[in-house]
């Protein structure tokens, strides 16, 4: 696939990316010939210097990209705002109270302050925390692609990475975000489905990729959204794509840093297990359903917060949750692929099998056809 354009763009040997939180993912799809891209918003500046470190020595020469929380909007800056003690009471007493009734057991009081202070350390959420992840980033000189999740790049920002030589991209789940990011003067876009975990729009991927993809020509395309077999990068490229971007299918390697309680969950999860949800950031995101998720859905639920609000009130939740193993309420961005998940694999053998089944889907196409 070496005459590929985003082959060609990165010096990468298949078109296959992979978005990961977890340095072990990101490092393995790079090493396989992909392009891993690693997930920063929970990372401080100290611990993404320490990743990406780890991540040169296990791949060498090649290239792998991070991804940047850069939304265009937020309620407050800076990093000592971002405190519980400045969360809505009646939240915060809703969501304690919601826990209780399900039997999640609270935190021990004399840990309580210790463990959030840790957790809220690691939520890099506004644009003080992107431009110090940012710097970190600029130190590698592996780092080859910057993918921003919430719109474009500032264009001080595009413009210190282009004078780097780094390829910038940004997330899309309508035609006119990606003219917006076409505008601007990313290098790529990457269209992604509803059926995608995270952060996403309403639009399905067959519907999305080609519209994109006539829209920002002769602009590169990644297709994302549901893709985790060889069938579907196949349609990916039919639909007028130039490589595929994965993130979800990673999450049942044994590289994945989910605990083994997560993975088990998603293991028995179906397609329709994955679902949207304001819940984890306040913006519309796919998470595995879950009685937490179910929760803020109730009539008696209060309004989700803004960004990032609505992620300083659900650390708790989370290390509650989490300490009590309450495998009813846990939960964790996933994709509609999540009904492909269903036991321990690894990366490399992943990627193995997207390919072989792409292969044999572009041999037997023209059969299929009629056009042989």
């Amino acid at each position: 696939m070496t005459n590929n354009p985003m082959c060609q763009m990165f010096g990468i040997e298949i078109p296959v990316f992979g978005f990961s939180h977890c340095r072990n993912v990101v490092a393995e799809i790079t090493r396989a010939g992909g392009l891993g891209c690693l997930g920063t918003a929970y990372y401080t500046p100290e611990q993404l210097e320490w990743e990406l470190k780890w991540i040169d020595e296990q791949v060498g020469d090649k290239p792998y990209g991070v991804n940047l929380l850069l939304p265009q909007k937020y309620e407050t800056v800076g990093e000592g705002a971002l405190d519980i003690a400045n969360l809505p009471p009646a939240h915060v007493k809703w969501q304690s109270d919601m826990l209780d009734a399900g039997g999640v057991a609270q935190l021990p009081a004399q840990e309580r302050d210790a463990l959030l202070a840790a957790e809220l350390s690691r939520l890099h959420m506004t644009p003080e925390f992107a431009g110090e992840l940012l710097d970190v980033a600029l130190r590698h000189p592996n780092v080859k692609l910057l993918v921003s999740a919430l719109g474009s790049p500032p264009p001080h920002i595009l413009e210190r990475l282009h004078a780097r030589g780094i390829k910038v991209g940004a997330m899309t789940g309508k035609v006119e975000h990606a003219l917006k990011h076409k505008a601007a003067g990313l290098d790529l876009v990457i269209a992604q489905g509803t059926e995608a975990a995270g952060h996403t729009g309403v639009v399905s991927s067959m519907i999305l990729w080609p519209e994109v993809v006539d829209a920002v020509a002769p602009m590169p395309v990644l297709a994302a959204g549901g893709i985790g077999r060889g069938r579907q990068m196949a349609a990916a490229f039919a639909l007028g794509a130039h490589g595929i971007w994965c993130g979800s299918i990673w999450h049942g390697t044994r590289e994945s840093d989910l605990t083994e309680d997560m993975k088990q969950l998603l293991y028995k999860a179906k397609s329709d297990d994955a679902v949207q949800t304001r819940s984890k950031t306040g913006k519309p995101g796919r998470m595995l359903r879950s009685k937490y998720t179910e929760a803020w859905v109730r009539p008696d639920a209060p309004k989700t917060l803004a960004m990032p609000w609505q992620s300083v009130l659900n650390v708790e939740a989370r290390l509650r949750i989490d300490r009590a193993r309450a495998l009813d309420y846990m939960t964790c961005p996933v994709g509609q692929i999540v009904g492909r998940i269903n036991q321990e694999s690894s990366v490399k053998q992943v990627i193995y099998d997207i390919l072989e089944e792409f292969a044999d889907t572009m041999e037997k196409l023209p059969e299929k056809t009629g056009l042989a």
